[in-house]
C-alpha cells in the first residue's frame, strides 16, 4: 500500500513539474497586435488514420478557437495555426472507471497538438505544445449515439480555451 501511494506522489510530482517547465512564455506577447487569421492543421491526424473525426475536429476546433480568439483577429499581425497530432476519445460505457481510488484508471479523452504564430512570409515565430485531456463521459450520457460527437467538441472547446490562456493578451 505503502509504495503505490508513493508511487502516485512521485508521478503527481513528476506532472506538476512538467506543467510548470511548459508556461505560457514561449508564445510570445501579441504587442497589442491583432491575429491575421487562424487555421487549423489536421493532415497529420488524417495520416495516422483520422478519417470523419479528424474532419469534425477540424470544423469544431475552428470554430472554438474563432470564439475563443474572436476580439484578438482582424488585424495584420501573425497568423494562428493549430496542428493536431493526436485525438484519443477512449471507450466509455458509465460507471465511474475507478475515480475516488489514488492512482485509480478514470477514462479521459486526449487531444494533442502544438499552436504555431506564422509571420507574414510564413515563418514560424513561435510555438506552444499542447495536451489537453477531458473525462471521457464529456459527451453525456454513454448510450446516446450523439454521445461521442459532442465528446469531439468538448475537447476541442477545452483546447481552445487552454490555448488563449497561453497566448499573452499584449
Amino acid at each position: 500500500m505503502r509504495s503505490g501511494l508513493f508511487r502516485a506522489a512521485a508521478a503527481l510530482l513528476g506532472l506538476v513539474a512538467l506543467l510548470g517547465s511548459a508556461r505560457a512564455e514561449d508564445l510570445p506577447s501579441l504587442g497589442g497586435e491583432r491575429l491575421a487569421g487562424i487555421d487549423v492543421d489536421v493532415r497529420p491526424l488524417i495520416a495516422l488514420g483520422g478519417g470523419t473525426p479528424a474532419l469534425a475536429l477540424r470544423e469544431d476546433l475552428l470554430a472554438a478557437l474563432t470564439t475563443e480568439f474572436a476580439d484578438r483577429l482582424g488585424g495584420r499581425g501573425p497568423r494562428l495555426v493549430v496542428r493536431i497530432t493526436g485525438l484519443s476519445l477512449n471507450p466509455y460505457a458509465g460507471g465511474d472507471g475507478g475515480r475516488g481510488r489514488l492512482g485509480g484508471g478514470t477514462q479521459s479523452d486526449y487531444l494533442d497538438g502544438e499552436a504555431l504564430l506564422l509571420g507574414r512570409r510564413g515563418e514560424v515565430l513561435a510555438r506552444h505544445p499542447q495536451l489537453s485531456a477531458l473525462p471521457s463521459s464529456s459527451g453525456g450520457a454513454w448510450y446516446d449515439p450523439a454521445s461521442e460527437r459532442r465528446r469531439v467538441t468538448a475537447i476541442a472547446q477545452h483546447y481552445a480555451g487552454w490555448l488563449r490562456r497561453a497566448l499573452p493578451r499584449d
